[in-house]
């Protein structure tokens, strides 16, 4: 047997003895986030190949849109980069014939949690790309002496309807009702007390 031979043969052993772990679907899907979606307050960086002109820096505004030369205005927010990307694309298309596009998300201030209360630094993080509760403490320096660690509230806004989500930090991190550890979302606010 050649070293060649000895070689494939032991790679082809180690792929063979390895073995597949299935990993339930809910945790699959929380470990791979989904493609950023475009916020009020993102900066975004659009350049068209060839026109000087046409590099712009934008800040979508806070009612989702930004304006762009030649394509007006382009609602942004709730879509991604390459969504934007197409649709920039077609409008400059009827001026530029073969239009050469790039859409860049260069800052995600509008992608943010605000952290107040009985913690070190509160203020507003900005979530890249996502933040679950105890990883907003930890942003925020970690609670006081003094802070209600059973009483943690986290207030969600959706669909125009606000609701109190509670969150018990001393069993979370005792390792139960880890569910209650969720992945916040840009506009979510937590209460430490």
């Amino acid at each position: 047997m050649n070293l060649r031979n000895a070689y494939i043969s032991v790679v082809f052993g180690l792929f063979v003895t390895i073995t597949p772990v299935s990993v339930p679907a809910q945790e699959a899907d929380s470990a791979q986030p989904s493609r950023y979606l475009i916020n009020a307050g993102d900066q975004l960086e659009i350049s068209v190949w060839k026109e000087p002109d046409l590099q712009r820096t934008v800040l979508v505004r806070p009612d989702g849109a930004f304006s762009f030369p030649l394509a007006g205005n382009i609602q942004a927010s709730g879509r991604t980069a390459e969504d934007i990307e197409a649709e920039v694309i077609s409008r400059l298309l009827r001026f530029i014939p073969e239009v050469v596009l790039t859409v860049a998300v260069t800052d995600v201030r509008g992608n943010q949690i605000y952290v107040i209360g009985q913690v070190a630094r509160p203020g507003a993080f900005v979530m890249n790309p996502v933040v679950d509760v105890i990883q907003a403490l930890s942003l925020a320096g970690g609670t006081t002496p003094f802070a209600s660690l059973k009483k943690i509230r986290i207030l969600r806004r959706e669909n125009g309807i606000q609701r109190a989500i509670d969150f018990d930090y001393t069993e979370v991190s005792e390792g139960r009702s880890l569910g209650q550890n969720i992945l916040l979302k840009r506009g979510d606010v937590v209460i430490v007390p």
